[in-house]
């Protein structure tokens, strides 16, 4: 009551002529949307353990972001920042659940300084629930312009965000950066307008959740251009086409004020269908009505923001930190390799990947290379963390940069000690070798050696053999892809069955393309699970009725098939290896597409549109009352 009104922001953003694109308009189509609100489901909770000895704390947390942990532990409880460490060891698993600074961190640190023991606190699955950030809750009124011939001249939408009691760390920029901007897709929209309002409620705060923003702006779009395609009798596929930014006009200028670095939609797009069987369908739909079964098809074509960068961005849009990445890499004297990486990896792979990034630079097998991280008193300074797909475009950056410049080292010792030409230096195999005389090599060992050994260096060269690097991208990254759902629906029960699913991203060059893949497989699922089954859900009194997985259906390997993955490489010039992002491709291109598959398969019975979770009951009654109607 002291505020006068739970409206914490308004949010808009704008572009073209709004008006004349309405009123020049042969078609008109609108939708309310809701992206319902979901619960993160990390296979490890949240859990600190701190102890504090000789005047240094020492805290572990199950974190996405540990250097900010110790940041504002330092803050809040008068240490300086060289006296907190903080180590977030394997974490299993975050989705932006972990990516805050929780009241228990600072409450454990405090209890391990003030009793000067060591105190531990392990989260409950149920006090999760309650306690631990949601993700999603928008409603979104979308009402789109076009052409007769799927044309489109304009977008407007109005939308309502829940963002809970009170804001957490990332979440007034969810549903404004992360989500406004992008809602235009892969589309060519003459004029936009959005405007976002955000809104206090009784209920658990929300804030990043896998795609944070993305997921809820693909929805609108994709929904709506299948409506689109419905009132003007035109195949979704091609409306689509119809509409996407031609690969010649990258960098594209997005009407809602953004940069996509490249793009090539079409053949992405044409891809999944040639994996679905598009063209097949309508034979595989007739042999579900005989069965008494309803089957319908779904196309989610999405691009989706990465990299939140650079850092003075960042500052403009109000994001209050910057958006760079540190790596630091330290060759020993005995040729050992360690990468110590302000990321925080919790399922991603970064062992892995930023270990094959550094080899190739330097020239040695990947097994060669150790990756620390995690650890605030081993990292190369501060670490901004993981989340957002940032960790490849800006993170694997740092080491790649930092790798080349202990590789170009590596070349000028090599140079002096074999007498030559830098220029005609070659580092492989394990090896440093003049150019066509690989007999005469040196091992790389032999060079780390003499750079510790530091008697028989170029002139004013430094002893050593390690680089730090902290490195800030010129722009976001632009992954996109065309997702494909092919569902089938009891005609008795109203369940629905994934038959079949088709995707192919582009995240630009792939580093490990059996990472990306399972990253995928994960986000797939999760965006399944907020299409056909998860939803948290709140009596009128704020009471949480969906407070466990008794309640709550997280999809299991049971719930979706097996998937088809392809892809195409588009590379980015925003970084020097041309990548883009892949951790939350799958859940921002799944939900739309499973979506619009079950909306395709009711379609026969006069159905347009029914809100999120499709869960058999919802789809039952739907049923049910379009076949009364139709009496």
């Amino acid at each position: 009551e002291e505020l006068g009104s739970n409206l914490v922001f308004t949010y808009p953003v704008k572009g073209g002529d709004i008006d004349k694109a309405f009123k020049d308009a042969e078609v008109r189509v609108s939708q309310r949307i809701v992206n319902q609100r979901l619960i993160p489901n990390a296979m490890e909770p949240r859990a600190v353990t701190a102890k504090f000895e000789a005047g240094e704390l020492t805290l572990w947390s199950t974190t996405q972001i540990p250097h900010f942990v110790q940041l504002i532990v330092a803050l809040n409880l008068g240490l300086g920042q060289n006296k907190v460490r903080v180590i977030a060891p394997e974490v299993g698993g975050g989705f932006g659940s972990k990516l805050q600074v929780y009241a228990e961190e600072l409450l454990v640190g405090h209890l391990a300084k003030t009793l000067g023991r060591p105190v531990k606190w392990t989260e409950e699955r149920r006090e999760g629930y309650l306690a631990t950030i949601h993700g999603r809750d928008h409603v979104s009124d979308v009402e789109l312009a076009a052409k007769k011939d799927g044309t489109i001249l304009g977008l407007r939408v109005r939308t309502v965000a829940n963002v809970g009691a009170y804001l957490q760390a990332f979440a007034p920029g969810i549903p404004t950066i992360l989500h406004v901007f992008i809602v235009p897709g892969p589309y060519r929209i003459p004029a936009f307008d959005y405007e976002m309002r955000g809104a206090y409620t009784n209920t658990t705060p929300v804030d990043a959740y896998r795609g944070a923003g993305r997921p809820e702006a693909a929805l609108l779009i994709e929904r709506i251009m299948d409506r689109l395609a419905d009132e003007i009798g035109m195949d979704p596929a091609e409306v689509r086409r119809k509409n996407f930014i031609p690969s010649d006009a990258f960098p594209f200028n997005t009407i809602s004020g953004i940069t996509y670095d490249s793009g090539d939609y079409a053949p992405a797009l044409d891809r999944a269908l040639a994996m679905a069987d598009y063209k097949g369908f309508e034979k595989r739909r007739a042999e579900a009505k005989a069965r008494g079964n309803y089957r319908g098809i779904g196309i989610s074509s999405y691009v989706e923001i990465c990299g939140l960068a650079p850092s003075k961005a960042n500052a403009a849009l109000g994001v209050g930190w910057g958006g760079y990445e540190s790596a630091r890499i330290r060759v020993h004297a005995t040729g050992a390799v360690q990468v110590f990486t302000g990321t925080s990896p919790h399922g991603q792979g970064h062992e892995t990947s930023w270990a094959q990034i550094a080899a190739d630079a330097l020239g040695v097998s990947p097994n060669d290379i150790e990756v620390r991280h995690g650890d605030t008193f081993e990292s190369p300074g501060m670490g901004v963390g993981t989340f957002g797909s940032r960790s490849l475009a800006v993170g694997g950056i740092a080491v790649h940069k930092a790798a080349e410049k202990v590789r170009e080292k590596v070349v000028q010792i090599g140079a002096h000690l074999l007498e030559a030409s830098p220029a005609d230096v070659v580092v492989e195999g394990g090896k440093v070798f003049v150019k066509g005389v690989p007999e005469k090599a040196k091992s790389f060992g032999d060079i780390s050696m003499a750079a510790y050994l530091a008697n028989n260096l170029p002139e004013g060269m430094e002893p050593g053999l390690e680089a730090t690097v902290y490195y800030d991208p010129p722009n976001f990254t632009f992954p996109f892809g065309t997702h494909i759902a092919e569902v089938e629906i009891d005609g008795e029960t109203g369940a629905v069955q994934i038959v079949k699913y088709s995707a192919c991203d582009d995240c630009g060059r792939q580093i490990n393309p059996m990472i990306v893949e399972g990253q995928l497989h994960g986000g797939i699922t999760q965006g399944i699970g907020q299409a056909l089954y998860e939803g948290a859900v709140y009596d009128n009194d704020g009471q949480l009725l969906s407070g466990s997985m008794m309640e709550y259906h997280v999809p299991s390997a049971e719930d979706v098939p097996a998937f088809d993955l392809d892809n195409t490489v588009t590379l980015t010039n925003t970084n020097p290896l041309g990548v883009k992002g892949i951790g939350e491709a799958g859940t921002i291109g799944s939900t739309p597409a499973a979506v619009n598959a079950v909306i395709d398969a009711l379609s026969p019975l006069g159905i347009k549109h029914i809100d999120m979770p499709l869960g058999s009951e919802k789809i039952w009654r739907a049923m049910r009352a379009a076949g009364e109607g139709r009496r």
